[in-house]
């Protein structure tokens, strides 16, 4: 390795992932995490939640400003509009666990005690944050991933990931050296943020239920 510490080059949290212990010591190892420069301004790491025993996986991003204050994933105007379209789709939000692809939140101000805005996170960042993500997906071996956005693709399947291309379709790929079934959509906040909010959550919600078929 090479470079100084602070090098794009030197992030991971790999020597902060326990070998041992199920979601909660992963919870607990995780909230002590230095394995890139986000740490340093967010409130609080923002694990996933969920049982150890879902066969749903979701994975975003990152946390947004609600997460990063509650600690909680997917508590924030993403998160309500995802567990809406979940239900619809037929899939039961508490049965889901949640995650994100980078745990810590990444955002800008335009001046001093002024809201915060989301920024996205670099590739690097996400690898730095991918040994939680495979040992989330170790403990929970859920039979489905629901792939929410395109950060979230390129941590699980790399670079050349476009969620525009594979969304609402059954994908099987290896994913941290296992086989892997999932269906990629766009993020809630797209939603949020689209034109159409109607016609973007309508699609949101078909994607849900090709997900909703596999798990059948």
């Amino acid at each position: 390795m090479t470079g100084s510490v602070t090098s794009e080059d030197a992030y991971t949290a790999e020597p902060f992932v326990p070998d041992r212990g199920g979601l909660p010591a992963l919870r607990e190892a995780a909230a002590e995490c230095r394995g890139c420069p986000l740490h340093r301004d967010a409130t609080q790491t923002v694990f996933g939640a969920g049982k150890a025993s879902a066969r749903l996986m979701l994975v975003g991003e990152q946390p947004g400003d609600q997460e990063d204050r509650q600690g909680k994933p997917f508590v924030g105007p993403a998160g309500h509009l995802l567990d809406r379209a979940l239900a619809e789709a037929g899939l039961d939000p508490a049965d889901a666990y949640v995650t994100n692809a980078v745990k810590h939140f990444k955002f800008t101000r335009a001046e001093p005690r002024k809201r915060r805005i989301h920024q996205a996170p670099t590739l690097r960042e996400a690898a730095a944050c991918g040994p939680w993500l495979a040992a989330e997906l170790d403990r929970v071996e859920p039979e489905l991933i629901v792939v929410l956005g395109a950060t979230a693709g390129k941590a699980l399947l790399g670079s050349s990931f476009r969620v525009t291309r594979v969304r609402g379709t059954v994908l099987e790929e290896e994913v941290h050296g296992h086989p892997r079934r999932l269906v990629p959509t766009v993020h809630p906040s797209a939603v949020l943020r689209a034109d159409d909010r109607e016609g973007a959550y309508r699609g949101l919600v078909s994607d849900l239920k090709v997900a909703a078929r596999t798990l059948g």
